[in-house]
């Protein structure tokens, strides 16, 4: 077996540095719509029960995510509930 190593590169271990933490101030002002919110926290809520949406599951979920916000609360109560 060969060792190989890389001549004239240096350790791109001295390459990290950690990121500052945002700016506030800076933060976009967005307003999701709604629907979004309800789409992304279906997503959230099957990530955290452990369920991975098939990829013909993403129509149902933009249909959930049209319905009213009781349903919603209660779709979300029921897939987190242990």
């Amino acid at each position: 077996m060969a060792h190989t190593t890389l001549i004239g590169r240096q350790s791109q271990a001295h390459d990290d540095f950690l990121l500052p933490p945002p700016n506030p101030a800076q933060r976009v002002d967005v307003v999701l719509d709604p629907r979004d919110v309800r789409r992304l926290e279906i997503h959230a809520a099957l990530t955290i029960a452990g369920i991975a949406p098939m990829p013909g599951d993403l129509e149902a979920i933009e249909h959930l995510s049209s319905l009213p916000h009781s349903v919603h609360t209660a779709l979300h109560r029921w897939l987190t509930a242990s």
